[in-house]
């Protein structure tokens, strides 16, 4: 079938008539008014010869006269991709010869250079896309617009946008021309500009009618001709849209505050990861003396539900603050602004969950003065009972001996708890981070924030340091192997390694050591480097292109180390002097912090130990689950939840549909670059809604977080695993984890577009002495690979050249 009426197309048909004309089949079924039309088909695409005899047939059937002629790729108009404007459209085609010359340069479009970098950036396969053309009666239209059914900026789903201009739509679509911009919010709208608001009550109701339909918030094409009637040209998905919150019963607005980051993560979670995810996050609030949050999964992201919270007169007067060790400055201004809604005032239906909870608070408290004291006052001890915790944790995550049922390995894996640390562990890192946060305040106006970044910097006892500085040391003694690890692609190198032909370097006694991390390592459902070293061996190619011995990472980090001790030496004076007790107090804080500050990451490397336990079972079990038939592989079961996986083992539940389905949509929400730090329960993009900041000269403005200041070639990257840093470049990334520390080492400077002046990424960044700017919004998309860029970590700011 090479033609086809628009009339006959159907949304099971787009492999053969592509997404437009699906959707305007779809249009037509439903009783919309769209205009007349038909369609070449992939099938024609695929033989490589217009049919002409049959387009001029049913170009005569239209009446001839002028047609618009318009891509309908595969690949186009679909939930996860738009396509727009990548392929061509022609308007007002005249005559068989026009019409067979603008099909032709449809068909071209396919493989334009735009249209191949956007299937690129969007993952789709280059060999399934195929081209079918939509030919239509061309309207002449009064006022001509689009119409979003969601607000595309924001988020917001309660509110409708319109753009329209008089003529022909394509000037909205082009941007050629001055718009009218409308929002439909229920509110009346005065009769100005080229809409009546009749008109925008009627394209509301349009808007209201396809969204019912298709299920989710459309971009509408429309036209108005001279009789008023309303002509849809097209309606395809709004993509770009990130996921709403789960429903509630509660009518009142609800606030969601994004949780990975605190983690480095921004990526998506998998189904099995999010439970236990979900857990660690409930006992680091409690630990904070937050309670009665509960933990949402929104676009298999982590967000809090602190819409009590914010509605309760004590908590809200404290929840801005607690923000600012963890969550860091982006997290605090969106929930000021917050605060600030009328709708979220205290006494507006907010309610204190948790019976008893005061008790338990108590207790805490009483645990966490004892616990901090102590490690206060010998931190040595601290740390050498915090070790013991830490092997004694490694120790319990091992299996048990001697063969275990599918059975009994899902009992094990349900028993085990991931959610809880030691006494021994906890308390000393909370310790070490308020050692580290205080003195900033104690000696406002007698230290400088860089000092203060100065003295935390070259950090002993952090476990991802030590990591880091193991690595570099397995590189530097790689002799003659240095070719090979550096030219040779990183998944050859690991091949090579898994099956023993790979030259013995003293990667096995890392992987020994630190194989249960890496790179968004919290999730249960991620590899990690014992499994897959390729990561590894990226990073030590990196390594390998460190030719300065200046530059060398153990020196970089002793001269950090050097330069904080002596910053601290010049301050302690001067603070004691100017601040008789208040300076003594900061002074002897800011010595416990370096000893305590680098106890950070010791926690969850330890409970690392448990997870990768956990996997390890979980994935034995999905190869039973693949032997019965009942998984395509056994890592699929980190699709599945806890629950699901004891249907399949106990009643033989085949989930292999549901896996595919998730995985897809892991897929997408993977290449997903920006993730909303606060959400309310209409899908507004808090921050999204807050004034922006704008400099004259371009330069971009965020929190400094290591001080220091260096100018390089930009390096944006979104995989650690297979990036390529070369010594001197700026890292840019969306947020970072300590798989990602590793690049550190090479990296002159760091700019992330989250975090906490106390989060993984800074605090490393500090303890190697390099800049540090955190908390720029859009920087992986508004500083590109190349750029010359100077990083300022004391103003917080990153300029471009």
């Amino acid at each position: 079938m090479r033609v086809i009426a628009l009339s006959e197309t159907t949304a099971d048909m787009v492999d053969l008539v592509g997404g437009k004309a699906a959707g305007l089949g779809e249009l037509i079924r439903r009783g919309e008014t769209v205009p007349p039309g038909f369609c070449v088909t992939t099938e024609a695409y695929r033989e490589g010869v217009i049919p002409q005899a049959e387009i001029v047939e049913a170009y005569q059937k239209l009446g001839g006269g002028p047609v618009a002629v318009r891509s309908s790729a595969t690949a186009e108009d679909l939930p996860e991709a738009s396509f727009a404007g990548q392929q061509d459209t022609v308007l007002d085609v005249t005559g068989v010869a026009d019409l067979i010359a603008a099909i032709a340069g449809c068909w071209e479009s396919l493989h334009s250079e735009r249209a191949r970098a956007y299937r690129e950036a969007h993952a789709v396969d280059e060999t399934t896309v195929r081209m079918a053309v939509v030919v239509q009666r061309m309207i002449d239209p009064e006022v001509a617009g689009v119409l979003f059914t969601a607000d595309p900026l924001t988020g917001c789903r309660t509110h409708m946008l319109v753009d329209a201009a008089p003529g022909l739509g394509t000037a909205v679509v082009d941007g050629a021309t001055a718009v009218d911009h409308y929002r439909l919010d229920g509110a009346e709208h005065p009769p100005t500009g080229c809409l009546t608001p009749a008109r925008l009550a009627q394209l509301r109701a349009v808007g209201q009618r396809l969204q019912e339909h298709f299920g989710r918030p459309q971009d509408v094409e429309w036209a108005i001709d001279r009789d008023g009637t309303i002509w849809l040209l097209q309606s395809r998905p709004i993509t770009t849209l990130f996921p709403l919150p789960p429903a509630t019963d509660n009518p009142l607005p609800r606030v969601y505050l994004e949780f990975g980051h605190v983690q480095g993560m921004l990526r998506p979670v998998t189904p099995m990861g999010m439970s236990t995810l979900r857990s660690l996050i409930a006992a680091m609030l409690a630990s904070l003396g937050v309670r009665g949050v509960d933990i949402v999964d929104i676009g298999g992201r982590l967000y809090g539900d602190l819409s009590d919270l914010a509605r309760d007169r004590s908590a809200r007067k404290r929840l801005v603050q607690l923000m600012a060790v963890d969550f860091g400055p982006r997290a605090q201004a969106v929930m000021a602004h917050v605060l600030a809604d009328p709708r979220f005032a205290p006494g507006q239906g907010g309610t204190r969950r948790g019976g008893g909870a005061h008790g338990v608070a108590l207790r805490t408290a009483v645990r966490a003065v004892v616990g901090i004291i102590r490690a206060l006052a010998r931190p040595e001890a601290a740390r050498l009972r915090m070790t013991r915790a830490i092997e004694r944790m490694r120790l319990a995550s091992a299996a048990p001996e001697g063969p275990l049922t599918t059975a009994e390995r899902l009992r094990l894996v349900r028993d085990t708890d991931t959610s809880e640390s030691p006494d021994e562990i906890v308390w000393p890192i909370v310790a070490g981070m308020l050692a580290s946060a205080l003195p900033g305040r104690l000696l406002d106006g007698v230290a400088r924030t860089d000092e203060i970044h100065t003295v935390l910097g070259g950090m002993p006892h952090n476990v991802t340091i030590e990591m880091d500085l193991a690595l570099w040391r397995l590189a530097a003694r790689a002799g003659e192997h240095r070719r090979l690890l550096r030219d040779t692609p990183p998944a050859e190198l690991a091949q090579r390694y898994r099956s023993g032909t790979l030259p013995d370097i003293g990667l096995g006694g890392f992987l020994a050591t630190y194989g249960h991390r890496g790179v968004a390592e919290v999730d249960l459902g991620v590899p990690r480097w014992d499994e897959d070293p390729a990561p590894v061996l990226a990073m030590i190619a990196n390594y390998l292109r460190v030719t300065d011995p200046d530059q060398a990472p153990d020196r970089r980090f002793a001269r950090a180390a050097e330069t904080a001790e002596a910053t601290l030496r010049e301050l302690a004076p001067r603070a004691r002097r100017r601040r008789p007790v208040r300076g003594r107090i900061a002074v002897f804080l800011l010595r416990r912090a370096r000893s305590l500050a680098g106890l950070r990451e010791a926690g969850k490397f330890a409970g690392l130990h448990q997870l990768r336990a956990v996997r390890r079972q979980l994935l034995l079990i999905g190869a039973d689950l693949v032997a019965a038939g009942l998984l395509e592989q056994p890592d699929d079961i980190m699709f599945l939840t806890l629950d699901e996986v004891e249907s399949a083992v106990h009643g033989g539940v085949d989930h292999r549909d549901t896996v595919i389905v998730r995985a897809a949509t892991h897929r997408a929400e993977s290449r997903r670059r920006h993730v909303p730090v606060a959400l309310l329960s209409d899908g507004t993009d808090v921050e999204a809604v807050l004034p922006a900041t704008v400099t004259a000269d371009g330069t971009l403005t965020g929190v400094g977080a290591s001080a220091g200041r260096v100018t390089g070639p930009a390096r944006v990257v979104h995989d650690p695993g297979t990036a390529q840093v070369e010594p001197g470049d700026i890292l840019v990334a969306a947020t970072t984890d300590p798989g990602w520390t590793p690049l550190f080492l090479t990296a002159a400077a760091l700019v992330t577009e989250t975090g906490a002046i106390m989060a993984h990424g800074p605090t490393v960044a500090r303890e190697y002495g390099i800049p540090a700017v955190i908390c720029v919004p859009d920087a992986t998309r508004k500083i590109s690979t190349g750029q010359l860029v100077t990083v300022d970590g004391a103003a917080g700011t990153v300029t471009p050249h």
